[in-house]
């Protein structure tokens, strides 16, 4: 593998084995801003990406005034919400793509609350510039309470609940219209109660009680993000295709276990086993609805497996890949068009998955800097040679992806 591209091909064999996944980040990243809240507590089984490795570094500094997140969503908006709370004076910063998501939903609700933040920039947009926090007094046994949109990322809101129970007055969140992304929000949820915080899931009201953290030990699931693109290889995979993943729990916090009932549509049955799950193929349908809005990073995975075995998908809940590591919208749409398959939008933001003759013989993907279009695109390969441009990309979440594979059977050079 050079830095620029790799290439993959399949030797044809059945898929076997067992694959290592990595711990969820989503898990991780949620469980160290609770643990540096906290004070102590051990993690085990923290994961390797790039993402969760820079939390870590970020947060084992408390006295640097410039902190770098990077392309990490979760590392930006959770040390907004971190930094503020602890009444630090810092710039928070990150790559020239970071510049461009916004973050004024989640700076507006923190000077709500009393935070003093400012844009070092461009107005809604990071670099910010963090002066240091002011809460404002309520009255007697009420909550400081905010209203907050229910359709921005999901990262927002979690990095508002996770500062809840540190706020003199504890936090009443008011979701206002459609609540996407809702898994998130339940795992920050469950995250923050087992290390002691009061927590009440009223619906559209979130509320949490002022009451310092416990310490508390915790072991991170593996990712079921990670887990769907070996279901889309167990897909694509020649009959008799099957592969087990350690770590992963029938019962889990992930909103990325969707994959269970979306790949059960696709061709790959799940048996939940002793320490994980055991997929195995079994027959397909030939259409699938499906709304994406509490699993916005199956998107992609789904869309290339759908494509390549011609079956008719429609995909609604798609607004958050607009603001992403790239626009994963128009990624698919330019990516998908070289295999001869289309992502069509039509009326309602629904958008259709369609394909004539799809063939995979020797296309380059392009990634846009975005791991989740290496790793969609990357099973392709057991249906013909891929090219896959810039796999570096695949550190921010599953470092040892390509490793892995290659001890699957793939052929990488």
């Amino acid at each position: 593998m050079n830095s620029t591209s790799l290439t993959l091909q399949w030797s044809g064999a059945p898929l076997s084995g067992t694959a290592q996944l990595p711990a969820s980040k989503s898990e991780s990243n949620r469980a160290l801003i609770i643990q540096a809240l906290a004070g102590s507590g051990r993690l085990d089984n923290l994961s390797d990406a790039n993402d969760t490795q820079l939390m870590q570094r970020l947060l084992a500094d408390p006295t640097a005034e410039a902190l770098d997140a990077e392309d990490a969503g979760t590392v930006m908006r959770f040390l907004t919400a971190y930094l503020a709370v602890t009444n630090r004076h810092a710039l928070l910063t990150g790559t020239a793509r970071m510049k461009e998501r916004p973050i004024m939903v989640l700076v507006d609700a923190l000077r709500e609350l009393g935070a003093r933040i400012e844009y070092a920039e461009t107005e809604g947009f990071p670099p910010l510039r963090l002066q240091g926090w002011q809460p404002e007094a309520t009255a007697d046994g009420e909550l400081a309470e905010l209203s907050v949109r229910g359709d921005i990322s999901s990262q927002y809101i979690s990095a508002l609940l996770m500062i809840g129970p540190m706020l003199p007055s504890g936090l009443r969140v008011n979701l206002v219209g459609k609540v996407g992304s809702r898994p998130y929000i339940r795992m920050t949820q469950a995250l923050m109660q087992h290390f002691g915080a009061s927590f009440r899931d009223l619906g559209s009201v979130l509320e949490v009680r002022p009451a310092a953290y416990q310490s508390a030990d915790y072991t991170i699931e593996s990712d079921w993000s990670a887990a769907s693109y070996w279901y889309a290889m167990v897909a694509l995979g020649p009959a008799g295709s099957e592969i087990t993943l350690p770590g992963l729990r029938q019962y889990s916090w992930q909103g990325d276990q969707a994959i269970v009932g979306i790949m059960e549509k696709l061709g790959v049955a799940t048996e939940f086993v002793a320490d994980g799950v055991r997929l195995t193929q079994i027959p397909s349908a030939t259409e699938l609805t499906h709304d994406f809005t509490d699993c916005p990073d199956l998107a992609q995975t789904v869309a290339v497996v759908a494509a390549a075995k011609g079956i008719n998908l429609v995909m609604t809940g798609l607004e958050s890949l607009r603001i992403k590591e790239t626009d994963r919208i128009a990624a698919l749409q330019t990516e998908l068009a070289s295999f001869r398959a289309y992502l069509l939008e039509e009326a309602d933001a629904h958008f259709r998955v369609t394909s004539e003759n799809f063939q995979v013989n020797g296309q380059e993907v392009a990634t846009y800097h975005d791991h989740r279009m290496a790793m969609a695109f990357a099973p392709l390969a057991i249906r013909g040679p891929l090219t896959i441009q810039d796999p570096k990309v695949v550190r921010k979440s599953y470092p040892q992806f390509w490793s892995e594979l290659e001890k699957a059977g793939f052929q990488i050079g």
